[in-house]
């Protein structure tokens, strides 16, 4: 579980999170949705600690987070996985040696420990055949696929997606996020994805908070979003609906 306790968040004066308070649950996928400049990418990264929030705390269970020093915050880090928008993979560097660097950086384990994971996760995200490829080399779809398995495998207790869809098809958009509910399932893992896309919405949104220029405008799940009488949240849906459309899907 995270939570989230009254956070203010300003950038040269100008307040971007105003008071936001929520909780994402272990074992479900939890989205934070709205508009471009709404806050909501300031709220993610808040929650992961790349932001010192202003006022407020943040909690990983019932630890609070914002509060302790680096070398403490270091120990949590260890037991976070983080998606980032573009899959940030090393261009230099093999799909393995991606996957397998959290290792490198954080374990003692052997060479042949860390291969055994690395193999596991890769076979787990469907990459079995790709552990000597490069990032040009690879698909939108399998650079996403890596970079999840990178994300597990610390077996971590928290995965962050940064907009794990961008720049997909909806097809592939599908299964990525199959993938990230089924691997959040299976490893009971707390899972919080920024997103703008209504297919993940309607698809995996199990918990689903709305961020409305810098407030929390709106939170249920994707059953209750069809009929919220919520303005700005249906103008939201409204829109993402004919953009997609307009890019041929839904």
């Amino acid at each position: 579980m995270i939570k989230a306790e009254n956070i203010v968040k300003s950038f040269e004066g100008r307040p971007v999170l105003k008071n936001i308070s929520t909780e994402f649950g272990t074992g479900q996928t939890n989205l934070i949705i709205g508009r471009s400049g709404s806050g909501k990418t300031v709220l993610l990264k808040s929650l992961v600690g790349l932001h010192d929030v202003d006022e407020g705390a943040i909690y990983y269970d019932d630890v609070c987070f914002s509060t302790l020093d680096f070398k403490s915050r270091k120990a949590i880090r260890r037991e976070v996985g983080m998606i980032f928008q573009g899959g940030a993979l090393l261009d230099a560097s093999t799909v393995a040696e991606n996957v397998k660097l959290p290792l490198d950086l954080f374990t003692e384990q052997s060479e042949e420990e860390k291969m055994e994971r690395v193999n596991l996760c890769l076979k787990r995200v469907n990459l079995d055949n790709a552990h000597h490829l490069y990032p040009s080399e690879l698909s939108g779809g399998m650079v996403k696929r890596a970079a999840i398995a990178r994300a597990i495998v610390m077996n971590p207790r928290y995965l962050f997606c940064d907009e794990p869809n961008s720049g997909l098809d909806p097809q592939t958009s599908i299964v990525i996020d199959n993938l990230i509910y089924d691997i959040t399932k299976e490893y009971n893992i707390t899972t919080i994805i920024n997103t703008h896309d209504m297919n993940s919405v309607m698809e995996i949104g199990e918990k689903i908070v709305f961020i409305y220029e810098g407030n929390k405008g709106w939170e249920g799940s994707k059953d209750d979003i069809l009929y919220s009488d919520n303005r700005e949240l249906n103008d939201f849906v409204f829109a993402s609906a004919m953009a997609k459309r307009a890019r041929g899907g839904f």
